[in-house]
């Protein structure tokens, strides 16, 4: 069916509050997520306690009502979160049109042009003419076609401002015929997206629904999905994206934000756009419900989404977020795609999308951002949390932190993630450091394994750690030389037994343990390999405060190789500061062990 004639103004376009729109989405998003949560309310506890503790036929009436309640619940979740991606869709789109007509309005300004309620432009007298070289006559540009003095040859009349007007009048006609079409294209679907009156969802309403669901994501854009190069290269992504037109991307980026969003060789800019957006349609997701898992990656979300809108310095970019496993999250301070220096950090044990992590880790990202910054200011830091760490406090005997397939699977992301930023630095040689602290060390030796290595990384930074899976420094793709060790004396972590003396413990105790370590003769063997601060590994060992004793301090001597406060030893976090800002020429070394 053809669109009607349009009757919107520019005016009104103008005046088209998104933000409206997108309140409502959330609230439909909301509502999807409560219909969501009764559903498995009533599978998980309701249906399964009657099953279990009453019999008969009223029972049985009981089970069949508590179904068709939970089928109905489902319904209600499905349409509303169909609500949701369409007036989320509506609003990304129109503030698209809403935007090239500001620019065209305040181009009209600026140049003194009159900018009519049917969209044409009124320009001044400008330029001289042919024949006399008096001022040629202003006139009035619309979008039906040129207009303007012409000459008695027929030749348009040169007004320098005739054509900068039609440019304007087409503009701003454009977006209000964009406008037009979308706002009758999304009223349709709205107008359908309604259920049966009664509290029954029949067979045929699930079917309407399906179709309803096709058509929110044909209308949004839904058939770009199969194209998005989820198994290309970093580069082949980032071409990708450099070869869709705007409209193209400014759909993927209303319709699958999440996807975008996390798509490694889409610049940051991109990216942050992107999971900003995600932000809240996962916090929208989170709300309301009460398993600890939700409430805790809810909480987190919360605080990265009060920091985005803090306006901190450098500028936080929100390259990365979901809800997958323990939560994912990659935060960085400062464009990494403008950056001289990058630098990303990959977080160790315990570590979760909590609240914990929001104030712990990004915060020492922020904190080496800053300190890299003293050296070169074009420099960016980030926290990279994009696969699940091994958790506390099944540490001392589970598989997953004694083990190396956390290690392994977030190695493979983390270096298709840091050839994503190799892909989008703007920069001819950009400097890249690649930083592991506790069993994050372990996952970045581990992303070095990968075929050729880690893209673009020039240094490797590693604290706290308990081996990297190699046992010499120039196994991991650099130069001894550009392979930079933390241990603090009273990091135990740093002290850890190897796997030899700790099978040789399981299997005969202290006798064991005693045999495992007259084994380890130069006692440099860790859990995950060589020793990264021992002299056969090779590397460079820079200072660090000792940190408090076991005694005093329990574990805090592990995890304060970032720390900038006044009480602290500063030397390690200046030395890594160094490192990422490139000059690791001028740190502070310390003897090997």
């Amino acid at each position: 069916m053809p669109m009607p004639t349009p009757t919107l103004t520019w005016a009104q376009l103008r005046d088209v509050k998104c933000a409206e729109l997108e309140g409502a989405a959330d609230g439909w998003g909301k509502s999807s997520n409560r219909a969501d949560a009764a559903r498995d309310r009533i599978e998980q506890q309701l249906l399964t306690g009657l099953r279990d503790t009453q019999e008969g036929e009223a029972a049985q009436a009981a089970v069949a009502r508590l179904r068709q309640l939970g089928r109905n619940f489902q319904y209600v979740y499905t349409e509303c979160g169909l609500l949701r991606t369409t007036l989320n869709s509506l609003a990304h789109e129109m503030r698209t049109q809403q935007r090239a007509l500001t620019e065209a309005l305040e181009e009209a300004a600026a140049l003194k042009f009159t900018v009519h309620a049917n969209g044409s432009v009124t320009y001044p007298a400008g330029g001289e003419g042919l024949v006399d070289g008096a001022p040629l006559r202003g006139g009035t540009a619309s979008s039906s076609g040129t207009s303007g003095l012409v000459s008695p040859s027929g030749l348009i009349a040169p007004n320098p401002h005739a054509a900068k007007a039609q440019d304007i009048a087409d503009r701003v006609c454009g977006a209000v015929r964009a406008a037009a079409e979308i706002d009758w294209r999304y009223a349709g679907i709205l107008r359908r997206l309604k259920a049966e009156e009664g509290l029954k969802v029949p067979a045929s309403t699930w079917k309407d629904a399906a179709g309803d669901a096709a058509e929110v994501r044909d209308a949004a854009g839904a058939y770009l999905k199969d194209a998005i190069p989820h198994d290309a290269s970093p580069e082949a992504r980032r071409d990708w994206w450099a070869g869709l037109t705007q409209e193209q991307r400014e759909e993927y980026l209303a319709v699958y934000p999440d996807q975008i969003g996390n798509l490694d060789g889409i610049p940051a800019l991109v990216r942050d756009a992107a999971n900003r957006d995600n932000l809240q349609l996962l916090i929208g997701k989170l709300e309301g419900r009460d398993d600890e898992k939700s409430m805790t990656q809810l909480a987190g979300l919360r605080e990265i989404d009060r920091q985005l809108g803090a306006g901190s310095q450098p500028p936080m970019f929100l390259l990365g977020i979901g809800d997958e496993g323990n939560g994912r999250a990659i935060v960085s301070f400062g464009n990494p795609d403008t950056a001289k220096n990058v630098a990303a950090y990959v977080p160790g044990l315990n570590t979760s999308l909590d609240r914990s992590f929001v104030e712990g880790d990004i915060k020492r990202a922020w904190d080496t951002a800053k300190g890299a910054q003293k050296y070169d200011h074009s420099s960016a830091a980030m926290v990279w949390l994009g696969y699940d760490a091994p958790q506390f406090p099944d540490w001392l005997h589970s598989a997953d932190v004694m083990g190396d397939d956390r290690a392994e699977a977030g190695g493979r992301a983390f270096g298709s993630f840091m050839g994503g930023l190799a892909a989008t630095n703007e920069n001819e040689d950009p400097h890249l450091t690649a930083i592991g602290h506790s069993y994050g060390s372990r996952t970045v030796g581990a992303a070095t394994q990968q075929d050729g290595g880690i893209a673009g990384v020039d240094d490797i930074v590693l604290v706290g750690s308990p081996g990297v899976g190699v046992d010499r420094a120039e196994d991991l793709g650099v130069s001894k030389e550009h392979v930079f060790v933390g241990a603090a004396e009273n990091d135990l972590v740093t002290k850890a037994p190897s796997k030899l003396q700790g099978s040789m413990t399981a299997a005969a105790g202290p006798v064991g343990f005693v045999v495992g370590s007259l084994l380890d003769r130069d006692n440099d063997d860790l859990w995950f390999g060589k020793d990264p601060a021992s002299e056969a590994f090779g590397a460079r060992r820079f200072h660090t405060d000792e940190g408090p004793s076991l005694v005093t301090g329990g574990f805090d001597a592990h995890s304060q190789y970032f720390d900038v406060g006044p009480e602290r030893d500063r030397a390690s976090a200046d030395n890594i500061a160094m490192v990422v800002a490139g000059r690791g020429g001028k740190i502070r070394n310390e003897v090997q062990r």
